[in-house]
């Protein structure tokens, strides 16, 4: 059984037991979580659940197992012949979730 939740602008297909870093949450350290809203739901036996555009009454269970920043990604702007250069990083935070039920 896997689904297709939607969070932080991007959309993610999550199973059972799967570990996912999604945008910044806003929850302490073993907060359980919903997301929503669920884009599909699929079962192993039968014909996936479509939303349009969301699932009626599904929702994904998840509980929070870390909260930080990820590596630095390094931005470089220059324009020729202009002598201008700056270099810039910048460190993205994020919210590991453990994904602890879908229901449907």
């Amino acid at each position: 059984m896997y689904a297709i939740i939607m969070s932080g602008g991007k959309q993610y297909k999550v199973e059972e037991g799967q570990v996912l870093r999604l945008e910044k949450i806003d929850a302490a350290l073993g907060d359980q979580i919903t997301l929503t809203p669920v884009l599909l739901i699929a079962t192993a036996d039968g014909e996936p659940q479509i939303g349009r555009p969301f699932v009626d009454g599904a929702e994904v269970k998840a509980k929070i197992t870390e909260q930080g920043k990820s590596r630095k990604i390094m931005i470089m702007k220059k324009k020729r012949r202009k002598g201008y250069r700056v270099k810039r990083g910048h460190r993205q935070h994020f919210t590991a979730v453990r994904i602890e039920s879908i229901a449907a």
